[in-house]
């Protein structure tokens, strides 16, 4: 295996090259059709972050037998739908809807971030009042026409939104997911005059029920619609710039990738690709390392995002809010974003990572983020011109970072920059020393990550102590013995390349395409014939997108049930029985045990199981050579440093060693693991080991 600008294996050929954009690094991955792994990390460069995908590639193969142009696919994962959300720079968006449901974005959902917040403000509205149009057009629930579109009306209101300078339409109708008629007319007729406006449509968004989160969906799809363009075309440019041919694919909310062409048409389902390659690696991982239940963090420079993989597959939801204090899809953490009603891996994320800013509030508290020092200036150590502290400068203090440089040299840093801004921000105004404050800084951004890590456990019905701590990121390896010990986790494992574990998960994710369809009846009268057709008609709408071989793409099925009076639903997977009466009674079995562990109760046999919607999945796995570990082609080095583990234990003398001197037989801690990509802390009451695939294992006693 060949890490970070190794030497390769000559004649070595790359198919897939993965990049990553974080806030502060962005990071490459590829492996060689010999297993060899090929990373690198580069920082970011806002506002062009394509530039950083193109140099650190072109840096990665510079010195390497490997030609770019045999380069068949760039994998991507990006924040550009989310940052055009989170700093409202998205284009100019106008909504024509329904006369009467012109205020349904205004009107919302009843969902705060705080539960006592006298001061709160609903998030102001992706398209203003001013650019919200209604029509006179109506269906019936059942999808009749009542009253048809008016034409004039929307003829003045396309010259409305000319003058306007709009960017982008939403156009979303009543009922329209029964019956598409209006809304597909209506959007000929848009694209027609108005040729330069992205024109987003419900029903090719969001065909189900629920008119605010589908208003919502469809304005979010029309809002980040041309930024997303920009940035994807931006991107083939420069990689087209340095002799890379092939296509650019781009990861999904729900962990799947896909072709940029097809991202383009529904934009708003890479809103939060960014945190999911790394759970779609950590599954892969896992897998292969035989662990059922696992719990993810990933913490980078600007957010720490926590996951669960439980029995072998990934925590997926159909619900989530972005812009809202915590970015979850759990209803029970901070709320009060923009809604999306779109598959979407069930991640948590904080303001906490190592580029987050320490400060002290008005009361003289400690806190941690949400400002992050980014990139650029990066935190006070780098010597960039930011002197308010960081966590990466408290870790550098606590002497759990190399005390010259990062990124295997790329990055120097500076120990004495880093003391001067905690002692002059945080220690002297509360008179403490400087360790006890480095390490004060350490724990609460611990804390803050423990909310996103329960988020997704406790808050869910489920217990940590029935999961393994799955940790990688730049900075998840220095934090995750101690996330695990409050948990009472007993192993941590940091996989390979754990810095840059997100690009690494790219390259082990598949095509995906997700498809939805309404179909309202008890489940047990459910008209079966019109079911296999609703799944026939799905099957042939995936196949088109995916394209190739159809023989080679796999479908699941899913049912979204709820028990009759509810008003939201759980997604449940079919069985190889399927749509038989048996396979429907077992459907209801599953649906029952699943509300049972979600919410601690059920109502069987006190209320019908309902069906709102059919799910189909289109899965087409993708092949990466297996990576390789070969010790021998890796650098093995040891000293030591003093490192600061708390007020009990004080500062002691840690081996300082890669991840290649470990063997597969337990070692005691004190030990910090540096890599190219990022460093992992062992205590001194715990024990590390690597198994064959070169995974480190952290024992907690």
């Amino acid at each position: 295996m060949a890490l970070n600008g190794e030497a390769v294996a000559s004649e070595s050929i790359v198919k897939r090259v993965a990049a990553d954009i974080g806030g502060t690094f962005t990071d490459i991955a590829a492996i060689t059709d010999k297993g060899e792994l090929l990373t690198w990390k580069v920082p970011s460069t806002p506002p062009n972050f394509a530039h950083a995908v193109a140099s650190g590639i072109d840096d990665l193969f510079s010195n390497k037998e490997i030609d770019l142009a045999h380069i068949e696919e760039i994998l991507h994962g990006c924040t550009v739908a989310t940052n055009a959300i989170l700093e409202q720079k998205g284009a100019k968006t106008a909504l024509i809807t329904t006369r009467g449901f012109r205020d349904v974005l205004e009107i919302q959902r009843i969902r705060v971030p705080k539960l006592y917040d006298p001061l709160y403000q609903k998030p102001v509205p992706l398209v203003p009042r001013n650019l919200r149009f209604e029509i006179g057009e109506r269906l019936t629930a059942e999808g009749k026409v009542l009253v048809s579109p008016d034409f004039e009306e929307l003829g003045a209101i396309i010259e409305r939104i000319k003058a306007a300078g709009t960017e982008s339409i939403a156009v979303c109708f009543l009922h329209s997911f029964v019956n598409p008629v209006h809304e597909q007319l209506v959007g000929k007729i848009l694209r027609e005059k108005l040729p330069n406006c992205f024109v987003s449509l419900s029903i090719d968004v969001l065909p189900q029920k629920r008119e605010y989160e589908r208003t919502s969906t469809t304005v979010v799809n029309a809002y980040v619609g041309p930024p997303v363009r920009e940035y994807l075309g931006t991107m083939i440019r420069q990689l087209r710039s340095i002799g890379v041919k092939g296509g650019l694919m781009v990861m999904q909310s729900s962990g799947g990738i896909l072709d940029a062409a097809s991202c383009l048409e529904k934009p708003a389902h890479i809103v939060e690709c960014g945190p999911a390659a790394g759970v779609v690696g950590a599954e892969y991982i896992a897998r292969k390392a035989g662990y059922k239940n696992v719990i993810t963090l990933d913490m980078g420079g600007t957010t720490a995002k926590a996951s669960v993989i439980e029995n072998g597959e990934l925590s997926l939801a159909d619900e989530y809010e972005v812009g809202g204090g915590m970015s979850s899809s759990s209803a029970l953490v901070g709320r009060g974003g923009y809604a999306l009603k779109l598959p979407v891996i069930d991640i948590a994320e904080v303001g906490a990572g190592g580029g987050s800013i320490a400060w002290l509030d008005r009361a003289g508290s400690l806190k941690i983020g949400p400002e992050s020092a980014g990139a650029i200036p990066g935190p006070a150590c780098y010597g960039r011109g930011n002197e308010m502290p960081t966590v990466t400068d408290a870790n550098l203090i606590l002497g759990y970072l190399n005390q010259e440089s990062l990124a295997g040299g790329s990055v120097p840093i500076s120990r004495t920059l880093a003391e001067g801004a905690v002692n002059s921000k945080i220690a002297e105004p509360l008179n403490l020393d400087l360790l006890a404050t480095a390490y004060g800084i350490h724990t609460v951004a611990n804390a803050a990550m423990m909310r996103a890590v329960r988020a997704v456990t406790t808050y869910r019905g489920r217990d940590p102590r029935d999961f393994t701590l799955f940790a990688f990121g730049g900075a998840g390896g220095l934090h995750a013995v101690d996330l695990a010990r409050t948990l009472r986790i007993k192993e941590v494992v940091i996989p390979l390349a754990s810095g840059v574990f997100s690009a690494v998960g790219l390259l082990y994710s598949n095509l995906e395409v997700n498809e939805t369809a309404p179909l309202l009846s008890l489940l047990s009268a459910m008209p079966r014939k019109k079911a296999e057709h609703i799944f026939k008609n799905l099957t042939t709408r995936i196949t088109e997108v995916i394209g190739g071989n159809p023989k080679e793409i796999r479908f699941r099925r899913f049912a979204d049930l709820r028990f009759q009076g509810q008003a939201y639903e759980l997604t449940i997977p079919f069985e190889d029985d399927g749509l038989t009466k048996t396979g429907l009674v077992n459907l209801a079995a599953r649906f029952e045990s699943y509300h049972l562990a979600r919410y601690g109760h059920a109502f069987s046999g006190e209320f019908p199981v309902e069906l709102v919607n059919l799910r189909l999945v289109g899965i087409k796995e993708t092949k990466t050579a297996k990576v390789k570990r070969s010790i021998a082609d890796c650098e093995i080095r040891e000293m030591t440093r003093m490192a600061y583990f708390g007020p009990d234990l004080g500062s002691v003398s840690a081996r300082v060693i890669t991840r290649f001197a470990l063997t597969e037989l337990p070692q005691k801690g004190p030990m910090i693991i540096e890599e190219y990509e990022g460093t992992a802390i062992v205590p001194p009451d715990c024990t590390a080991r690597v198994d064959e695939q070169g995974n480190i294992i952290i024992a907690l006693t």
